[in-house]
């Protein structure tokens, strides 16, 4: 059975300023991925009172090993923003 490096989606923001530079810098921010039953989910902000009452979560930012198969189909046909290309085999 085959399990996968999964690497949490990011989105590249830039610092908030008024001077001209800070339209040119960009930064990647990870998204988290969470499970609720059979639903996923995805966001930026989540306080600790909310991952508790999920089911399980990935936070984002990070890579995180040992996905199944099974989770990783499920986590790409949820339509969150997770393709094909946040999995690497282990």
């Amino acid at each position: 059975m085959t399990t996968y490096l999964f690497t949490t989606p990011v989105v590249e923001e830039g610092p908030t300023g008024g001077h001209r530079l800070f339209y040119f810098f960009r930064l990647n921010r990870g998204v988290t991925i969470v499970r609720t039953g059979s639903t996923y989910s995805s966001g930026r902000w989540y306080s600790q009172d909310e991952l508790e009452a999920v089911d399980e979560y990935w936070l984002g930012g990070h890579e995180h090993p040992g996905i199944s198969e099974a989770t990783k189909a499920a986590m790409i046909a949820a339509d969150i923003d997770v393709t094909e290309a946040n999995f690497v085999a282990e």
